[in-house]
């Protein structure tokens, strides 16, 4: 089984992350491997929509999980009965197949049920009525018909009605069957009796004296025209069989319908259960196979079975902008981790079972190694590819004002730009100016959007940063903001939960934050309110206000 492969960023992703992984893919499958795909962990941030709107792509492929599922784990070639198939055509399938157990479905595809070996058995040896040479059988008899490739044109047409068939041979003597008929005829069901014989056509006449539901002729003959005449007449049905009659009473007894033996009692997996989550119940249960189902549905999507458990297939990804676990999407662990290209500090707990190709380079953005890695390569994005990795490298290095940036960013940002047809610094300039978070967005999305957990000295941190060309929208939303922190550092425990919001124009920042006073205390910043700090010149997350945290951490000891 072929495992996805995705290309993505870290939770709550900037437009760095999405633009680089985005561009990351394309350059993956210009290189050969055709099945790479562009994922993200968080939402679209607005100046990204902006800017997959005018490259005319759509934003990629959302994944919140990647641990396996139901659904990653399932094979898909997928063999299958319908509940309406007979027993024959079953059988048949399984045997082409060489399988123990099908799932089987309605005309809807909904999985209705499985079948067994076992439960073909059953078919095969259905209960006898009282001890006497009969068997029960629930067909139709135009079922019966087609399963032997039986000729219906000497009595009344088959119907195709399902109905309680009582079966028997009319091989004993012909005292002994019209004492059988006779019997029944008490009984009051004898109107429920195929009688099936070969060339006997005094057992013929006794069917038809009887009144039998049907006449099964067996061996390739055929009844006596004038008494299949009057069996036409009197609304008995005649089945010429060619088979001897050993041999069309088992496949008559084929001829029943799958869904007549199905149990509700078999366990269904959704193709978005994690595998964790149901490991040991069908570790536990007796049932072989199990059907995997579409979320919220019960159609066929795959089945599973215990031996698929063992060494379940895992998803391949490349990382993007990042080298944390905390920062990659949930389930990072289970993944197969392929590459990881970043431009921040190695830090945190990410580990790999195998070797990873790891591209760090301090550089302004992921974006910037991206492009790099075309044109070593001696590849050409397109002009939509190279419009969303000048995105993500402006955005990342604040049109180059950033003091991360380097001399391989300002190279890389003209090549892109002359890809992509637009002037650098026009494209930065309405980049920036399109979709204000803080005029447009709910102070969730203003906190979430670009937000990153580091671990330090002991602590988890929550440090998150928005871009204006403007603080004037700031001030009305400075209390809501506060409290979306003060949230957050409940529910998770933060030591500090902190925005900050910079003004690309004048390079001049606010940082709000709530967290242990030890910490905030030590942050080596004016502060102009319990929660508020100016922060002039602090516009690089990764190279001014992290490490400033680092060391109000490391202060608050002493």
């Amino acid at each position: 089984m072929t495992t996805p492969w995705y290309v993505i960023g870290h939770k709550n992703p900037d437009a760095d992350a999405i633009c680089a992984a985005m561009g990351h893919a394309a350059y993956l499958r210009a290189m050969g491997d055709e099945g790479v795909e562009a994922a993200r962990c968080g939402e679209v941030p607005p100046r990204v929509k902006i800017v997959l709107e005018k490259a005319g792509l759509e934003a990629p492929r959302l994944i919140e999980d990647v641990r396996p599922t139901a659904g990653s784990i399932s094979r898909k070639n997928i063999v299958s009965v319908r509940h309406d198939d007979t027993f024959l055509k079953a059988y048949r399938l399984m045997v082409d197949h060489s399988v123990r157990s099908v799932p089987v479905v309605n005309n809807d595809g909904e999985v209705c049920g499985l079948l067994h070996f076992l439960d073909l058995l059953q078919l095969l040896l259905p209960p006898a009525t009282d001890g006497r040479d009969v068997k029960l059988l629930h067909a139709s008899l135009e079922n019966i018909a087609a399963t032997l490739g039986a000729s219906s044109q000497h009595g009344a047409t088959p119907p195709d009605d399902e109905e309680d068939l009582i079966m028997m041979v009319g091989a004993s003597s012909q005292n002994t069957v019209e004492k059988r008929l006779k019997a029944a005829k008490k009984e009051g069901n004898v109107g429920e009796y195929l009688v099936i014989c070969g060339d006997r056509p005094f057992v013929h006449q006794q069917a038809y004296d009887y009144g039998v539901r049907a006449l099964l002729v067996t061996g390739g003959y055929q009844p006596d025209v004038e008494l299949a005449k009057k069996a036409k007449e009197a609304g008995m049905f005649i089945l010429c069989s060619p088979h001897d009659t050993a041999t069309t009473v088992k496949l008559a007894l084929c001829a029943r319908k799958v869904r007549n033996i199905l149990s509700d009692d078999f366990l269904s997996l959704s193709a978005n259960e994690v595998v964790e989550s149901f490991a040991k119940q069908i570790g536990d249960s007796s049932q072989d196979l199990f059907p995997v189902v579409e979320p919220g549905s019960k159609r066929l999507s795959g089945v599973v079975s215990k031996s698929d458990l063992v060494s379940p297939p895992r998803i391949r990804l490349s990382l993007v902008d990042h080298n944390e676990f905390s920062q990659a999407v949930k389930g990072v662990e289970d993944a197969q981790i392929i590459e990881i290209i970043d431009h921040h500090r190695l830090s945190g707990d990410l580990t790999s079972r195998d070797p990873v190709r790891f591209i760090n380079e301090p550089v302004g953005s992921s974006s910037t190694i991206v492009a790099r890695r075309f044109r070593e390569k001696g590849l050409t994005p397109d002009a939509s590819t190279a419009l969303l990795l000048c995105a993500g490298l402006v955005s990342d290095t604040l049109n180059l004002t950033s003091p991360t940036t380097t001399d391989i960013d300002r190279d890389q940002l003209s090549w892109l730009a002359g890809l992509a047809g637009v002037s650098p610094d026009k494209f930065a300039e309405d980049f920036f100016a399109s979709g204000s978070l803080l005029i447009n967005a709910d102070a969730k999305a203003i906190v979430g959007t670009d937000r990153k957990e580091f671990s330090e000295d002991g602590m988890i941190v929550s440090l998150a940063q928005v871009e204006e060309i403007s603080l004037k929208g700031l001030e009305g939303r400075k209390e809501e903001l506060i409290d979306e922190l003060s949230r957050l550092d409940v529910q998770h425990g933060y030591g500090l939960c902190a925005l900050l919001v910079t003004d690309i124009t004048s390079h001049h920042s606010v940082l709000l934050a709530v967290g242990e006073e030890a910490i905030l205390s030590k942050l080596p910043f004016d502060r102009i309110a319990k929660n508020e700090f100016a922060a002039p010149k602090i516009v690089s997350r990764k190279k001014q206000l992290f490490p400033a945290v680092c060391e109000a951490l490391r202060l608050r000891h002493g």
